[in-house]
């Protein structure tokens, strides 16, 4: 499914640049060293290439102040060939998010986290949607997945994906940016063990992105539900010794009850990078904003 979108991107690029405009170009900005961190970055720059994105890096040490990052952020929103802005997260502690995601021009932010872009979202409007959040909604839409009066749960209340994925499943389906029309619940880490399985026994469908590997089990799951695994966790392997990526949900266990579920890694990452790339188009075509 990544590959489709990634095509579609790519022609869209294309027929962009036959009408004689700018290739779009998306500026990354990556602090610190965290090994997971640079890997996203890679992947982004990589997929960027190969569909005629531009890309350019911005590597800065830890102690980079927030002052230097603002100061960043403004170059890159003044320049005309800019067409997107990422600053990569997290950031170190002293670095407030909230505040560099809020000096970034809301017509290129795209990853969706300005405050107006979170605003609009939240209101049905069109806005840069969270890559995370628009691929699970791709890959819900595009698989055919029921989502018109059934039960979801999301497992996570983060801002960039728990909530949008929220509110895009939840909100009505004949707005300006239409919704899923579901009945949503939005569980969290601090959901108790039992109140949260007697939730996803009920949910056709379980979004989870909690950060808490094998946190679903198949007796979590109810026969033919959908799970999409949105986890990224790091945990040692205990065959090998060595450090392998793991979703929040059981897979092997999980996939004997449920109609459609996704592994971790190559399930959501993969369709992630191909809707920040969309995004970076529509930033360049300033259909947005």
């Amino acid at each position: 499914m990544a590959k489709q979108v990634q095509k579609e991107v790519q022609r869209g690029v294309e027929a962009w640049l036959a009408l004689g405009n700018e290739r779009p170009h998306l500026s990354i900005v990556l602090v610190g060293d965290n090994p997971a961190s640079h890997m996203y970055v890679r992947n982004k720059i990589r997929a960027a290439s190969a569909i005629g994105i531009c890309s350019e890096l911005i590597l800065k040490p830890r102690e980079v102040s927030q002052e230097e990052l603002l100061d960043i952020t403004d170059q890159l929103n003044m320049d005309p060939k800019v067409s997107g802005i990422l600053v990569q997260l997290p950031l170190p502690d002293h670095v407030d998010e909230r505040t560099i995601c809020n000096g970034i021009a809301p017509g290129k932010d795209v990853d969706g986290f300005h405050v107006i872009s979170v605003g609009r979202l939240c209101l049905d409007q069109h806005s840069f949607i969270p890559a995370t959040a628009g691929a699970v909604w791709e890959i819900i839409r595009r698989t055919g997945i029921e989502t018109f009066g059934k039960n979801v749960v999301v497992v996570g209340r983060s801002k960039h994906i728990g909530l949008p994925i929220a509110m895009l499943l939840h909100t009505d389906g004949d707005h300006e940016r239409p919704g899923g029309d579901a009945t949503v619940t939005i569980a969290h880490r601090c959901t108790p063990r039992e109140q949260l399985k007697t939730q996803t026994q009920l949910a056709d469908v379980i979004v989870v992105a909690a950060g808490v590997p094998k946190l679903i089990t198949p007796d979590m799951v109810k026969e033919g539900a959908t799970v999409i695994d949105v986890g990224i966790n790091y945990i040692c392997d205990p065959v090998t010794g060595k450090t392998k990526l793991v979703g929040d949900v059981d897979f092997e266990a999980g996939r004997k009850k449920a109609s459609f579920i996704l592994p971790v890694p190559g399930g959501v990452g993969p369709v992630t990078v191909a809707m920040l790339l969309r995004n970076t188009l529509l930033a360049a075509q300033k259909v947005i904003y």
